[in-house]
């Protein structure tokens, strides 16, 4: 299947980058039709018991008592210092039984917490298989394969249902900011669920798609990832590489006025004072883009994949004010976009900055604007 031999280490899996020699094809079934592509590394956590509700609520950033059953929720859970150890999703399965999902091991973190809570922490990777089907026609290929109304199933929410003889759970989330669906299996179930949903995805023109093609499609809707966007406090050995959730744009996750919860005080503080960086989209200015390769003679350059390396971000005087941890080319806006962490002064939206570019070997800057993310969000995501 995957003919393009291009695969790459997450989690302890090797996993598609892109299925044929480009991803084009993978990212423009995200936004016309629907991609299908394997989620299955991401880390799965359970927590069932009496104490399971205010247990959650002591370790993450939102109550997630108040999350009725069959609801989502995105999140992130902090340290004492209040900074991000990781971002994820917590479902409320039954009144006392919490999924979680992360992208890094937490399993640890979480059983060190738990002590005095009447809960178990069961780490459930390896159980379940998660299979992403986004893209505007994900909901008709899904009322296909199953006999679920999904019409129903409303913005991070699930519904537990048959897909042909296996239990499937079916989450209204996704990492692509268009409409699309998360579907949990039994591991051993994923290869006929996955089998079910491209025979029943043929006449609606679904793709097999990869990591690269997500990796476009989350910067136009402005999700950071952790481990580029930024890093988890407990892997970073100096304190200036620690970010907090208001410093990367996850402060609406953060609910302070509650019950005491790990990195409170720290981030009532910072609410109270404000961050000193914010988190920024960028939009570069084309004609400046074009003329610094013009000047070269060459054509601006135009990379289908995106890339993940830091680069400075200046201010009109020249002063470094930031730096931009992730960037695409977007296919679909037809426009050159970054993700930034900046100094907050500069973050407003209508602001111009610069952004260093190579051309031809030498650094030059260009100006950009920050914008407003999501950069692209279509309605058919929530309706």
């Amino acid at each position: 299947l995957c003919e393009s031999m291009l695969w790459k280490h997450w989690a302890g899996y090797y996993a598609v980058r892109s299925y044929e020699k480009s991803h084009e094809r993978e990212y423009f079934a995200f936004r016309h039709s629907a991609g299908l592509m394997d989620v299955t590394p991401l880390y799965k956590y359970e927590v069932h018991g009496p104490d399971a509700g205010p247990f959650l609520a002591r370790v993450l950033s939102k109550d997630v008592r108040t999350l009725r059953e069959g609801r989502v929720t995105y999140l992130c859970w902090c340290d004492d210092d209040g900074k991000i150890m990781d971002d994820g999703t917590v479902s409320r399965m039954e009144e006392n039984r919490y999924r979680i999902t992360a992208a890094e091991p937490s399993y640890a973190w979480f059983a060190r917490h738990a002590r005095g809570y009447d809960v178990t922490i069961e780490d459930t990777t390896e159980r379940f298989g998660i299979l992403a089907l986004q893209g505007p026609t994900s909901r008709a290929i899904l009322e296909d394969a199953t006999d679920a109304d999904l019409g129903k199933v409303r913005f991070f929410s699930f519904k537990q249902t048959k897909l042909g003889d296996k239990s499937v759970t079916i989450s209204r989330t996704g990492y692509t900011g268009d409409l699309g669906y998360e579907v949990w299996c039994e591991a051993g179930d994923a290869l006929p669920v996955w089998d079910g949903l491209i025979a029943a995805g043929a006449r609606h023109r679904i793709v097999p798609a990869g990591l690269d093609a997500l990796d476009v499609a989350r910067i136009e809707a402005g999700f950071i990832m952790n481990g580029v966007d930024y890093h988890s406090a407990n892997r970073c050995f100096v304190e200036s590489r620690k970010s907090s959730p208001f410093e990367v744009g996850l402060g609406w996750t953060v609910k302070t006025d509650r019950d005491p919860f790990i990195g409170q005080k720290a981030l009532v503080r910072e609410e109270r004072k404000g961050s000193p960086f914010a988190l920024a989209g960028l939009v570069y200015d084309w004609d400046e883009y074009e003329a610094a390769f013009a000047a070269k003679d060459l054509p601006p350059s135009v990379d289908g994949a995106a890339w993940r390396t830091p680069v400075p971000v200046y201010d009109r005087d020249g002063q470094q004010v930031g730096y931009a941890t992730s960037g695409a080319w977007s296919p679909i806006l037809k426009r050159n976009l970054a993700l930034a962490t900046v100094d907050r002064r500069h973050a407003k939206v209508g602001t111009r900055l610069e952004i260093e570019v190579t051309v031809e070997f030498e650094r030059q800057r260009v100006g950009v604007t920050v914008e407003k993310t999501p950069f692209f969000d279509p309605e058919r995501k929530r309706a």
